[in-house]
């Protein structure tokens, strides 16, 4: 069988060593020997997070991406058939081509910062999409242009492009972003401008509410800092999400972490015809907003919690769930997700993941 959703863009090898013993002011102690604990690896990206979580809750899902011809790359694809021998029959070796590899520093109870090398993806573009296996899924998920440097250059001119082209086969188009370091090419191109040119042909957009801040209200980001979720109020989210409505999205979000999901509907229903698709009803959903708080857990690591939280919200929109359904399975998801310290192995099956919620499972 054809997939029902394809997962597109960025992979990458995460290396977890176990920091739980270190404070964040020993991690950057120049000069200074630490004893860890083991270190453990993974695969990351949102081509391994929400693809394989997917798969985990299910969906049949198709995953595609690039490596290089390293053991970087060969270890990418071994982890990925250890949930599935054909699973990682769509990852593509570059031949003489570095694989993209990310190390996490997570120290005990401290949101974690991430070192990561793109390799590969530098050169990441419409051609690295198999548009024949595309036409035959029912949503085509694209993980982290911010990492893919030919996508986000020229004001995201290839980014259109793919977007376009997903979109001619009448597909439903979801993007997932990352944090562009600020200093990075990433962190210095116009966003705001990419997100005008591409939004019309994004139907779902859900980024972590750090990511679109940095794009959209960088001064808001910076004024808040550490305070960042504790500032947010419901207003300022739904002014936020209706920039976002306002550029062309269809579904707008934000992953809010431990503030849980929100979601905010276009309120014209032709900006949703592509619900019709999965089965769904448009007048279900137009204009809706919606808020859910994150589940109580107890935390091993965050690693991967905003693909898993994707992840959940995808699964649940095609197999028929409401919008406020949907936000609740994305933060069930997200809660199993961050229970194992890698950005896979936490998440559990669609049934197990929905007798838990229906247990009467504790939010924050």
């Amino acid at each position: 069988m054809p997939p029902e959703v394809i997962v597109a863009g960025h992979i990458a090898l995460d290396i977890l060593p176990d920091m739980a013993s270190l404070t964040p002011e020993q991690v950057i102690g120049p000069g200074k020997v630490y004893e860890i604990g083991r270190i453990s690896y993974s695969t990351g990206g949102a081509v391994s997070n929400t693809g394989l979580a997917l798969h985990q809750l299910g969906v049949n899902v198709g995953l595609q991406a690039v490596v290089g011809d390293d053991w970087v790359g060969r270890a990418i694809i071994d982890y990925v058939r250890g949930f599935g021998p054909r699973l990682a029959d769509h990852i593509r070796t570059v031949p003489d081509a570095a694989s993209p590899y990310t190390v996490v520093i997570e120290p005990g109870n401290h949101d974690r910062t991430l070192l990561t090398h793109t390799g590969v993806y530098n050169q990441y573009s419409l051609a690295d999409i198999d548009l024949d296996k595309v036409a035959g899924c029912k949503l085509f998920h694209l993980g982290y242009p911010t990492l893919l440097p030919r996508l986000f250059a020229d004001d995201g001119a290839r980014l259109r492009d793919v977007l376009r082209a997903v979109k001619d086969q009448d597909v439903i188009t979801s993007i997932d972003m990352s944090l562009p370091p600020p200093d990075s090419p990433s962190g210095r191109a116009d966003w705001r401008v990419i997100l005008d040119r591409c939004l019309p042909l994004i139907d779902i957009f859900v980024p972590s509410i750090e990511e679109i801040m940095f794009m959209l209200r960088p001064a808001d980001l910076a004024a808040w800092g550490e305070r960042l979720l504790d500032s947010l109020t419901a207003n300022y989210l739904e002014g936020l999400a209706d920039e976002l409505l306002a550029l062309g999205v269809g579904i707008a979000g934000f992953k809010l972490g431990e503030r849980g999901l929100f979601l905010r509907c276009a309120a014209e229903r032709s900006r949703l015809a592509f619900l019709s698709s999965i089965g769904q009803s448009t007048a279900d959903w137009a204009g809706v907003q919606t808020w859910h708080p994150a589940f109580q857990v107890r935390v091993a690591g965050t690693t991967g919690a905003g693909d898993a939280a994707y992840a959940g919200l995808l699964a649940a929109l095609i197999r028929g769930l409401g919008p406020e359904a949907c936000a609740r399975f994305a933060c069930a998801v997200a809660a199993c997700n961050i229970e194992a310290a890698d950005a896979t192995t936490g998440v559990r099956s669609w049934e197990a993941t929905q007798a838990r919620i229906a247990a009467g499972w504790t939010t924050i």
